[in-house]
């Protein structure tokens, strides 16, 4: 605990060491001079050395009383610039999200726009990562994680809706060589997200195509490049489908099989339990669950 003397002495002997009067001092304070004396008086037993010579009606700061005015002097500037600075900003929070990267990239990027317009007195930091994040030590307010994970302890973790693990590709890739059946995979070059909870071959096993051949095709280590991939036409990818909503508005993905797929958790969200109730934390996990609620597939 910090033993510091009381702020209002501090701030009598600041204005009366600024303005070289007591009665100056208690002007700009909407105090009595008998108040702002009283309070260096008391300022002075805290500090054991006389901060003021009292010459008569006058007043003159001693050396000690001179080196301690500069000190004061300086960390109310201090204060006033920290001050200056939250007003120049003008948001009253920062939210701080780490995300694992396909998702930050094709799903929250896009929407954080809306949740600014909602609440524009806080700021949004994200991270992109697959990192391992101390929310206790205060990296970051909100962890995103694909897969399974082991959180610390005093960490809750949400699940997100299932999602479906859907098959994609760029609607020219079709065009000469359209899939309808998954035999019609055989003919194009497959995609692999080798991060992906669903594989190739686990998706064509359990869909019926358990003699398909997965041995050959572009591997990548995020969903993200993937994904972009697959809009450049270069084979089929295999995603999920909330990752892809934008490439889907825009035609430059289709789903050559509709919704077939399994459907599974695949992103958590982190955060600190013992934070659930501070306002920032309350509303971005309002809106996310409403955010996703109307893109769940």
């Amino acid at each position: 605990m910090r033993k510091l003397p009381p702020l209002k002495a501090i701030q009598c002997f600041e204005a009366a060491s600024r303005l070289g009067s007591f009665a100056a001092a208690a002007e700009e304070l909407l105090v009595t001079p008998s108040a702002v004396s009283h309070q260096i008086r008391a300022l002075e037993r805290e500090v054991g050395l006389p901060l003021f010579h009292r010459v008569h009606r006058s007043i003159l700061l001693t050396d000690a009383g001179r080196r301690y005015a500069e000190q004061i002097a300086e960390a109310f500037g201090m204060m006033e610039a920290a001050t200056r600075s939250i007003d120049r900003t003008g948001k009253a929070d920062i939210l701080t999200i780490n995300s694992v990267p396909s998702y930050a990239t094709q799903w929250l990027m896009p929407r954080l726009s809306r949740y600014s317009a909602l609440h524009p007195d806080v700021d949004v930091r994200l991270n992109a990562s697959v990192d391992r994040v101390d929310l206790a030590a205060g990296q970051a307010d909100f962890a995103i994680r694909y897969g399974t994970v082991f959180p610390d302890p005093g960490v809750e973790v949400v699940p997100f809706p299932l999602e479906t693990i859907v098959v994609l590709c760029s609607p020219a890739l079709v065009r000469d060589k359209p899939i309808r059946t998954l035999d019609d995979l055989r003919s194009h070059t497959l995609i692999f997200s080798e991060v992906n909870l669903v594989s190739w071959r686990r998706w064509l096993d359990e869909m019926g195509g358990r003699d398909i051949p997965t041995g050959r095709g572009p591997r990548f280590d995020r969903s993200f490049m993937a994904i972009s991939a697959a809009v450049d036409g270069d084979g089929v990818g295999l995603e999920s489908r909330l990752l892809i909503q934008r490439e889907l508005d825009s035609g430059r993905l289709v789903l050559p099989f509709g919704m077939m797929g399994p459907r599974l958790v695949c992103h958590r969200l982190l955060f600190l339990k013992s934070k659930a109730g501070v306002p920032k934390i309350k509303a971005f996990r309002q809106w996310l669950e409403g955010q996703l609620a109307e893109t769940a597939m």
